[in-house]
């Protein structure tokens, strides 16, 4: 057994990477950060609007049911969307 437990790996030492970065909110980005108004509409019509205001944004349109990680991403905006193809949700950064 004593030979068992030098096969795991340490998991007390400290790892070699990075810490992960604290969002500073004392200087929150530029514009809009969720977008209301596209409730209803279809997730290309969707897209489109949220390309043209914000261009340097990332789109992830999310079926119905599916599972998504919880990690927050300033560059990323999530459309979910209902069994029709409509924005079920506010659109928001993260």
């Amino acid at each position: 057994m004593a030979e068992d437990s030098k096969k795991l790996p340490d998991l007390l030492k400290e790892s070699s990477s990075s810490p992960l970065p604290i969002l500073d909110w004392s200087n929150p980005p530029a514009g809009k950060m969720s977008w209301p108004e596209l409730v209803g509409m279809t997730a290309e019509e969707a897209e489109k609007k949220i390309k043209e205001e914000k261009p340097e944004l990332k789109i992830h349109i999310i079926p119905p049911n599916s599972m998504v990680t919880m990690d927050y991403r300033l560059e990323r905006v999530r459309i979910f969307v209902d069994a029709s193809g409509k924005v079920a949700q506010e659109p928001q950064l993260g």
